[in-house]
Parts: structure tokens; sequence; C-alpha cells
């Protein structure tokens, strides 16, 4: 039986086939990886943790599916427990990030089919959600590095179809990202903390992004054959 983060929530009750066609890939698209290896590609490590698994497009989408299960848990969090003085129009906004979050996830799951790695067990235990500065703090952590991660491990994947969703869930989370920051600083969209001087997103390595998601996990993660063990 799903538990009630890996249902669909309000506005993300969209159902996988749905979200498959609504992302511009079919089905038979989805089941690519799945039917591609004949056994699980990732290892359980000492301790619980869990690693991506070797190298390749099925490793590469464990590590977008691990980063999209520790936002998704993030912002189901902050809708289900508002922090103090939330306003509807914020509550809003992260409604709709939240839902945007669940379905990039559930289209991971559905994606790796049995390759998937399990569901993580996050640990948001150092996020304040009731203050509205802790959670905006967090979620500003959590979105540019979740650009950081795709526009830094994005070369990686070799199947085009991949290619292109993994394109169209950066430009959303890019989106979320500008939102959070003007939220925290008004104007500060495009701040030269994500944007180099040439106009270009900063990027970040597998190795130097999951330290960081670690921090809120739980289950720690590894990507062994990305010079990175937890």
């Amino acid at each position: 039986m799903k538990t009630s983060e890996q249902e669909s929530i309000g506005g993300a009750n969209m159902a996988r086939r749905s979200f498959l066609r609504y992302a511009g890939l079919g089905v038979a698209s989805a089941g690519l990886l799945a039917t591609a290896a004949c056994h699980k590609d990732h290892k359980i490590n000492v301790g619980g943790g869990i690693d991506i698994g070797a190298k390749g497009d099925l490793a590469i989408l464990n590590y977008a599916y691990a980063l999209e299960q520790l936002e998704a848990a993030f912002y189901i969090q902050v809708v289900s427990n508002p922090y103090a003085g939330m306003t509807s129009d914020e509550k809003a906004l992260f409604t709709s990030i939240r839902d945007h979050e669940v379905l990039h996830r559930e289209f991971f799951k559905a994606a790796l089919g049995g390759n998937a790695i399990p569901a993580l067990t996050v640990d948001f235990s150092t996020i304040d959600f009731t203050k509205k500065a802790a959670v905006l703090g967090a979620a500003k952590a959590f979105e540019d590095t979740g650009v950081k991660a795709y526009d830094g491990a994005g070369y990686l994947i070799q199947d085009p179809g991949y290619l292109t969703i993994a394109g169209k869930i950066v430009s959303v989370e890019a989106r979320h990202a500008a939102l959070i920051s003007n939220m925290l600083v008004a104007g500060s969209f495009a701040a030269d903390d994500q944007v180099d001087s040439n106009g270009l997103n900063k990027t970040a390595t597998i190795a130097e992004v999951l330290p960081i998601a670690n921090t809120y996990l739980k289950t720690k993660v590894s990507a062994s054959n990305y010079s990175y063990v937890a």
C-alpha cells in the first residue's frame, strides 16, 4: 500500500501515465530503463544507506529521484504545517511548488521501475517549520542546490528522451529557485550566488551535492562511481 507521501496530493493528483504524456514521453519510453537491465543496479551500503549505482542513465536518474524525494517531502511538510503568519498567497505558492515536486518524484519512480532506489527517510530536525525565515532559508538551499545538481549532471545522461525531460524539470526548478530567492530579498531572483559573470547558472557535481542532501536524510545516499561515499 502506498504511503501518504507516495500518493499524489491535492493539485498533484495526476496519474503517472498522465504525467508522462504531459511531459512529452510515452509510457513505452518510461519503461526503457526498467527493461534495459535485468537486475537492480543499486547497492545497499553498510549502515542502511544506498548507492545510486553504476555509471549511466540508471544512476543519474536515481540521483535525480533521490533529490526529488527530498524536495517533495520538504514541501509536503511546509504545506501541511504552515509557519506562523503564512498568508494565503504564500500557501498557494508553496502548494504549487509541492505539487510540481511530487510530480517530478513520481516521474522518476515510474521511469526507473524496479531499478529505483528505495524510498528515503528524511530528517528535517534542523529546520524550524514554525518560522518563515527558517523555511525560506531551507527552501532556497534545496532549490539552488537542485538546479546546480541538474546542470552539473545533465551532460551525463545518454538517452535523448531523458535528457529532454531533465531539461524540462530543471527549468521548473529554476523558476522555484527564483521565486524563493525573491521572497527572501526582493529583486534577487537571479543573484550572483547562483548566476555567474557570463549569465550562466552555476553548477555542482554529484560529489558536491550529495553531502548537502544527506544533511537532511536519515537514509544516506552515496555515489561511489562518481567519487562520493557517505
